[in-house]
């Protein structure tokens, strides 16, 4: 790759991949392991793996735990060294003798816990049930199959001998979808990686994650038309920038402030009304906190209930670039990379960004009824990873400038 191309150049690289005979090699394996990477797909989606009441060794419950150890085994079982930590999460490492001890590494964050089943299934939720191409079962798209598909992926350079300069983890957490504490209890064991990604997001790379601020503002009942008027007049008679609570931040990579989330309720006898900011990364929480305050009339009051702050990764890198180059590069497409409103791993682990697995229009499948992925998408995200993986193994990962010169 010529590092000395201009970033600000349309990514539209599609015949800048290098070494056509190796990557001929890769697209071969990658369809030859389908039918192998479907039915481990079959194996992980059959467990039921929410979070439950912990047990003793299976700390978010006994379903998660049983999911990451056959993650783990799978793992093994294709020659991988594993790590379980705590039972809380654990990973596959591609380590070649000549970069043990080696401590920064390129990290692939995944989940194999999921959301509840919920009603209204045509299909089996756990049976991994295959029918016009596709493949249903709560966890195939969210997230077993695509962490399951980058462990293919890795598998796949490591049996062409293809070798890096820094290990390769395949991470499988367990708690994902209800708190993050598994990747948090991973950061006091282990260092974060150099780079990385997860693939529980969307294509094409996601380089920014908007900051999520719920917020409530509470009455008492004697003050309940004080709540009424406030609510009225700066939010619900009012644009969703918010606007009229001089909290419409706007940047290039974001772009504006989004008020969402709206309901009125009643906590501890106060009634409140709830919503959530999803704020660019120009403004701080402690702005948006202080100017709502600011505005708040007698008799109201402001709550924080939860926070993630903004992620924005370096749009001009080496890594961003080199991803960005190999979605093109498989779909033909000339995207450029994007943000999204939704949270991911990257909001907990550091260097990590979203990449994948889902194409556009398949918004929401992932927690409806049915949820699917077709098997002709499993492959293209397979050699989408795959190459990915391969292209990086060519770039000097440890202890370099990754940002492109100009």
């Amino acid at each position: 790759m010529d590092k000395n191309m201009d970033v600000n150049k349309k990514y539209d690289n599609s015949k800048n991949i290098s070494n056509e005979e190796m990557i001929q090699k890769i697209k071969k394996e990658v369809k030859k392991i389908q039918p192998e990477l479907i039915e481990t797909i079959r194996e992980l989606v059959s467990i039921y793996s929410i979070q439950m009441e912990p047990e003793e060794n299976a700390p978010f419950g006994k379903g998660p735990t049983e999911a990451l150890n056959k993650a783990l085994e799978i793992s093994e079982r294709l020659g991988f060294n594993t790590v379980n930590i705590d039972n809380k999460i654990g990973y596959a490492e591609y380590i070649p003798e000549e970069i043990r001890g080696y401590e920064e590494y390129i990290g692939i964050f995944g989940h194999v816990d999921v959301v509840p089943l919920g009603e209204g299934w045509k299909y089996p939720p756990l049976g991994g049930k295959i029918e016009n191409n596709r493949i249903y079962g709560r966890g195939v798209l969210d997230n077993k199959g695509p962490i399951l598909s980058n462990l293919f992926a890795l598998h796949i350079l490591k049996k062409l001998g293809i070798k890096f300069d820094v290990p390769v983890r395949i991470v499988f957490g367990t708690n994902e979808e209800t708190g993050f504490a598994c990747v948090k209890h991973y950061l006091t064991k282990e260092k974060a990686p150099i780079f990385g990604w997860t693939p529980d997001c969307k294509w094409p790379v996601v380089y920014g994650e908007r900051g999520r601020l719920k917020v409530r503002i509470y009455s008492e009942m004697k003050d309940l038309e004080k709540l009424y008027e406030f609510v009225n007049g700066y939010i619900l008679s009012a644009p969703n920038n918010g606007v009229k609570l001089k909290i419409n931040f706007k940047d290039d990579d974001f772009g504006e402030m989004i008020l969402r989330g709206y309901r009125f309720g009643i906590a501890e006898n106060r009634y409140f009304f709830e919503f959530v900011m999803s704020y660019p990364a120009i403004c701080k929480k402690e702005q948006l906190m202080n100017l709502i305050r600011s505005n708040l009339t007698e008799g109201t009051e402001l709550e924080e209930i939860s926070n993630w702050n903004p992620v924005l990764y370096d749009k001009s890198s080496e890594y961003v670039y080199t991803l960005q180059k190999v979605y093109n590069y498989v779909t033909g497409f000339n995207a450029e990379p994007v943000t999204t409103t939704g949270g991911t791993y990257a909001k907990i682990i550091p260097n990590i960004i979203a990449y994948g697995p889902s194409f556009p229009g398949q918004k929401d499948i992932a927690h409806l009824p049915d949820e699917w992925l077709d098997l002709s998408d499993l492959e293209k995200i397979t050699e989408i990873y795959a190459l990915s993986l391969y292209e990086i193994s060519k770039l000097k990962n440890k202890r370099q400038s990754r940002k492109l010169k100009k």
